[in-house]
This record gives C-alpha cells, sequence and structure tokens, in this order.
C-alpha cells in the first residue's frame, strides 16, 4: 500500500503505509491497596515479644557522643558500651548529650552493646 503526500510543488510523491500491530494482551486485573494480599494481621494480647523478655535493663550515662547516633555509655558498675538510640526515641526527636542518665537494654548473648530506650533527666 503507498499513501499519496501531496507539497507545494505539486509533486506526488508515494510513501508506504506502515500497519502497527498493537500486541494485544490480556487487562490485568487492577488490585487496589494492600490489606486485600497479606493475610490475617496478628493481635497483641498485650505480651512483650520474646526479644524483650530476654533483655537486661539497667541504668548509665553517656559518656562520649559517637557519629551516627551512637553513645558510649558507662554503666553503674563501671564497664563502658556502645549503645544506639531505640527506634521511638529518634521519632520523637530525644536529644541526648554527654552526661545524660538513661535507661538501657541489652541482650544477654552480647553484653558490649546496648539500646537506649529512655532519658532520666
Amino acid at each position: 500500500m503507498a499513501a499519496i503526500i501531496r507539497n507545494n510543488n505539486s509533486s506526488e510523491e508515494t510513501a508506504p503505509c506502515l500497519k502497527i500491530y498493537m500486541a494485544t494482551r490480556r487487562p490485568t486485573r487492577r488490585r487496589r491497596g494492600g490489606n486485600r494480599r497479606r493475610g490475617p494481621r496478628k493481635q497483641n494480647s498485650g505480651e512483650s515479644s520474646e526479644s524483650k523478655e530476654n533483655c537486661l535493663e539497667l541504668e548509665g550515662t553517656i559518656h562520649s557522643v559517637l557519629p551516627g547516633t551512637m553513645f558510649r555509655v558507662q554503666l553503674s558498675n563501671g564497664h563502658l558500651v556502645l549503645a544506639h538510640i531505640s527506634g521511638k526515641m529518634r521519632k520523637r526527636f530525644i536529644k541526648l548529650v554527654i552526661g545524660d542518665k538513661v535507661k538501657l537494654e541489652m541482650s544477654p548473648y552480647d553484653t558490649d552493646k546496648a539500646r537506649i530506650v529512655y532519658r532520666l533527666n
């Protein structure tokens, strides 16, 4: 097949007409929201998780501030541990400075690292 294109100087040129075939595919079903694809949600019965049951709760004083929201904390027994701020404290923008007394959660398996969960001052 050819199509006729007319220019201002009225000369006729023929250009092949290209047929474009669209790939036909079945329309996909749109899913809205994510709740239908997930399984049933777990309901909290007021119990704490296993990781929190095994943790040790201690108090200490911030000895030095390190980059990346990490702190060196001196415990009441004199040991120095590396501690980071818990997610809820980050979320509420609670600031910590040297000398603040803090409450820590520590795993019994690794006593060199801890999580700061509360500022006591």
